[in-house]
């Protein structure tokens, strides 16, 4: 134990509690964090599942989230019939008695893709010729252009594509799966967030509670990294502490919450102490973890970034530096998708700026033989409509295409189909439920099994509406 902490706790009631072992390892381990390794004190690094009831195909999951709703139709659904139809009425047949955001009680009328499609990939899939990048590596992609999901304004939406659920409150994907799984990472957490902006000015802002752990112990909610400037504000110490002497103040700090725990038993001081150990620990690894200049040139080139920019591929780098690392929950966002306006450009302007990035990380982590047990998905929160909306589109909840890559999904294949306008998906219709579950049976994870007691309910991720893992994509 350093002598100078030792310095600092003058008080014999600190004495006393660390000379019975358990403050001596909390302490320690400020200066050790591999102390921790095997031990309750992180509570965090060990889920609730012990042995792991399927065969795990994933170890961790990178969840790229297009916030805005990106057009299935100027992406990764080509529709020539919509094309034909452009100018049209949207025949009623498709329409009648279906929920619309802002075009209810409008006139509807047929707006064909914007851009034209191209062939990529052993399965020859079409998708928009402005994603050449990503078309590159269509064979190590599932594409699923059948998706639903229940929401149709931006947040609530959001809150399903992250919960299940559209009620506020619930706890993310990434806290359930850290709370089931814990985290291989000693100095990091096991959830990282990190944001990024478009240049088309629809940069909505994304609320904290998308990363939330809901009823779960607030341990496992997600903490969100800054991809340019301080990394974590108010994470350095101020000038003339130093680590052992901010270390000294942890400790004191984390004795004083054992003490009131041992009267009180609240989880969330248990909690308290984690978080304070981990922000501690961070201080070290987060500013090596950020600082891209390590990764060389080349690396730099791939991906198309500048260290620093908070670019979506500056972010899409740090990524997998933090799978690396053993972060096990990586979720990134992208702004700028919602294009009720201006789409021909707007979606131009989402292919410059994520197309490179996205082929980079499947092409970096499948370099690294990362990717075999690495999940990585694509999607937004909803697709948007057929019909236009001046020269954009509406949000839409009856289609949208998402992509899933690594992890034991098969790779240059296509699942599902809309109608010929890309109204609704026709077949293979998959749900939002549905996704979760595949996800979690990747990890390991039986989803229905997979539960917590609140309210008087067994709440689950996957919801209670029969959800299921899409067998046909998994290898």
């Amino acid at each position: 134990m350093s002598p100078s902490i030792l310095s600092q706790l003058t008080r014999r009631a600190f004495l006393g509690r660390a000379s019975q072992g358990v403050g001596a390892l909390a302490l320690s381990s400020l200066l050790r964090p591999s102390t921790l390794q095997a031990s309750p004190i992180n509570p965090s690094a060990h889920g609730v599942i012990g042995s792991l009831p399927l065969k795990a195909k994933a170890k961790r999951v990178i969840w790229l989230t297009m916030a805005g709703g990106p057009s299935h139709l100027e992406t990764f659904d080509y529709k020539p019939k919509l094309g034909e139809m452009n100018g049209k009425p949207m025949p009623e047949s498709f329409t009648k008695g279906q929920q619309l955001a802002q075009l209810q009680g409008q006139k509807l009328t047929c707006f064909g893709p914007q851009h034209p499609f191209t062939r990529f990939g052993n399965s020859e899939a079409e998708i928009c010729s402005l994603f050449p990048q990503t078309g590159s590596i269509l064979n190590e992609i599932c594409l699923i252009r059948s998706m639903t999901t229940e929401a149709i304004n931006h947040d609530p939406a959001h809150m399903f594509m992250n919960t299940g659920s559209q009620i506020a409150g619930r706890p993310s994907m990434g806290s359930w799966i850290t709370y089931g799984l814990g985290t291989d990472s000693v100095d990091l957490p096991g959830f990282v967030v990190l944001t990024s902006l478009g240049r088309g000015g629809q940069n909505q802002p994304i609320a904290a509670r998308q990363w939330s752990s809901g009823f779960l112990p607030s341990r496992y909610q997600g903490v969100q990294l800054r991809g340019k400037g301080e990394a974590v504000l108010y994470l350095s110490n101020p000038n003339g502490v130093t680590r052992d002497r901010q270390g000294s103040d942890v400790a004191a700090i984390n004795l004083l919450n054992r003490e009131h725990d041992a009267i009180v038993h609240d989880p969330e001081i248990a909690t308290r102490i984690a978080q304070y150990e981990m922000a501690f620990q961070m201080q070290a690894s987060v500013p090596e973890l950020m600082d891209l200049t390590v990764e060389g040139q080349k690396t730099l080139e791939l991906y198309g970034c500048q260290p620093g920019d908070g670019s979506f591929a500056s972010n899409c780098l740090a990524a997998r530096r933090l799978a690396e690392r053993g972060v096990r929950f990586i979720q990134l966002y992208h702004k700028d998708w919602d294009h009720h306006g201006g789409l021909k450009d707007g979606i131009k302007l989402k292919a410059e700026e994520i197309d490179r990035a996205c082929m980079a990380l499947i092409t970096d982590l499948k370099q690294r033989g990362m990717l075999e047990d690495t999940l990585v998905v694509w999607a937004g929160e909803f697709g948007r409509t057929p019909m236009s909306q001046g020269n954009g589109r509406d949000h839409h909840n009856k289609a949208m295409s998402v992509w899933m890559a690594g992890g034991g999904i098969r790779g240059g294949m296509v699942y599902g189909s809309t109608d010929e306008l890309g109204y609704a998906a026709v077949e293979n219709i998959t749900t939002v439920h549905d996704l979760h579950a595949t996800m979690l049976h990747q990890l390991g994870i039986e989803h229905n099994q997979f539960t917590y007691k609140f309210q008087g309910l067994d709440a689950r991720l996957s919801g209670v509406d029969g959800a299921k893992v899409i067998k046909s994509i998994i290898t």
